[in-house]
C-alpha cells in the first residue's frame, strides 16, 4: 500500500478529512455495537475529547486493575501512554487483547531507565558499597524495570502509597535504590526522615556515583530521572503567587522537585490533588501544580473554585496527547473490522517478575 495514503502519524489521511463530529459518531457507534465486549479507560491527563468516551477515568495502575476486573471484555482501549497498557496486558488473561491507540505514546520518565542501565547499575552499586540493596520502582516505568525489581526482591510504588512503601524498603535493607523518578523518591525518603545528607544519585549515562560524602553514609540511591511536566514547575513561581495573591494555596504532585514540595502548602498524588479539590471550601483559590489537563478540567468541574495552574505557561503532557480523535476512532475501527492494529503485549518472563513486583506492593499497601 503506498505511504501517501497515511499522515504522517501513520493512520490513514482520512481519517485527517473527517470533521470532529464525524470522529465523534464513529467512536460512538462503535461502543454501543461492541458493548462489554470493549473496555475503554482514560488517565487523568487525557484531553477532555478522550475523556468524554471513557468507561473509567483514574491513575494507571487503578486503570489497568480495572481491565482485569472486566472479565466481559475482548478489548481493553487504554488511552494513556505505553507503560499503562503494558500493566493492563499483564494483568489481563490471554483472551484480553490491549490496544494503545497510538503507539508514539509513550512516557519520557519511563523512558529514562532500560534494562541493561538498571542491571549494570545495581551490580556496580552492590559492589560499591558492599550492603544489601532493595530496589523500588515507581509504576510509571516500563514492564523492562517492573520486572528488573521483582527479580531482586523489590516492588512497585505508586504516588499515593510510596510512603508506606519505601518504609518497607528501609526496613528491609540496608540501601534503597529508586527508580526512575528522583524527585518523587527524595521527597518520599525526606518524609520518612531520611536527611538529604543521605542520598545519592545515579547517573546512568555517566554510569556515576554523584554524592558528596562518604559512601558508608548513603541510605538511598535516586535514579537520575524525572517527570519532564512536573519538574517545570518552580519556586519562582510559588514566589510569585506568595507575593500576588497570598491567599491561594498552592498545591503539588511530588514529582515535582524536593524545592518546590517543600514550598508548596500541600502535596500529593493526582488522587489527592482531586480530593482536595473536591472538599475545598467554595471561594477558596488554588494554584495547582499538575499536567494542565487535569488542573482544566478540574476548574471546570468546581466553577465555585478559583483554580489556576502553577505555571499558567504550562504545556499539557506532549506524549500523552498523542491520543486523540483520529487515532481513536482507527483504532476503534480496526478492531471491529477484526484487525486490530497497536496491541501491546509483554512476554511471559518479564510478565512473571513484573508482576511479582506489582503483588509485592497490594500486598503491603
Amino acid at each position: 500500500m503506498s505511504l501517501d495514503l497515511f499522515t504522517e502519524q501513520g493512520i490513514p489521511k482520512t481519517y485527517s478529512e473527517k470533521t470532529d463530529a464525524e470522529l465523534v459518531a464513529i467512536i460512538k457507534g462503535i461502543k454501543e455495537r461492541m458493548g462489554s465486549r470493549l473496555f475503554l479507560p482514560a488517565h487523568h491527563y487525557q484531553k477532555d475529547e478522550v475523556v468524554q468516551f471513557a468507561d473509567a477515568t483514574g491513575d494507571s495502575l487503578q486503570l489497568a486493575q480495572l481491565a482485569k476486573q472486566m472479565t466481559d471484555a475482548e478489548y481493553t482501549v487504554f488511552c494513556g501512554v505505553h507503560f499503562m497498557a503494558e500493566t493492563a496486558d499483564m494483568l489481563t488473561d490471554q483472551t484480553h487483547t490491549v490496544v494503545l491507540p497510538d503507539m508514539r505514546a509513550g512516557c519520557s520518565m519511563a523512558d529514562m531507565a532500560n534494562g541493561f542501565q538498571t542491571e549494570r547499575a545495581y551490580e556496580i552499586l552492590t559492589n560499591r558499597l558492599d550492603r544489601s540493596i532493595l530496589p523500588l520502582t515507581y509504576v510509571n516505568s516500563t514492564a523492562e524495570i517492573k520486572a528488573f525489581v521483582g527479580r531482586h526482591g523489590g516492588a512497585t510504588v505508586t504516588s499515593s502509597n510510596a510512603v508506606q512503601m519505601v518504609e518497607w524498603a528501609l526496613g528491609e535493607r540496608e540501601i534503597l535504590f529508586f527508580l526512575p523518578d528522583q524527585h518523587l523518591g527524595r521527597n518520599t525518603a525526606h518524609a520518612l526522615g531520611i536527611p538529604l545528607e543521605q542520598m545519592a544519585v545515579w547517573d546512568p549515562i555517566a554510569d556515576q556515583l554523584i554524592f558528596d560524602g562518604a559512601d558508608e553514609d548513603i541510605r538511598v540511591v535516586l535514579w537520575k530521572g524525572h517527570c519532564s511536566v512536573h519538574e517545570k514547575f518552580t519556586v519562582g513561581q510559588i514566589e510569585q503567587f506568595r507575593q500576588a495573591d497570598p491567599e491561594r494555596k498552592i498545591l503539588v504532585h511530588p514529582e515535582c522537585s524536593f524545592e518546590v514540595v517543600a514550598a508548596s502548602d500541600l502535596n500529593g498524588s493526582t488522587a489527592y490533588i482531586i480530593d482536595q479539590i473536591k472538599r475545598a471550601e467554595p471561594g477558596t483559590k488554588w494554584a495547582i501544580g499538575t499536567e494542565m489537563n487535569l488542573v482544566q478540567r478540574l476548574a471546570n468541574d468546581y466553577p465555585e473554585l478559583d483554580i489556576v495552574s502553577l505555571n499558567p505557561f504550562m504545556c499539557p503532557c506532549l506524549t500523552m496527547n498523542r491520543i486523540d480523535l483520529r487515532h481513536l476512532a482507527w483504532s476503534l475501527e480496526q478492531i471491529e473490522a477484526g484487525q486490530p492494529v497497536n496491541i501491546i503485549t509483554v512476554d511471559p518472563e518479564t510478565t512473571r517478575y513484573a508482576v511479582l513486583a506489582l503483588e509485592r506492593m497490594l500486598e503491603r499497601s
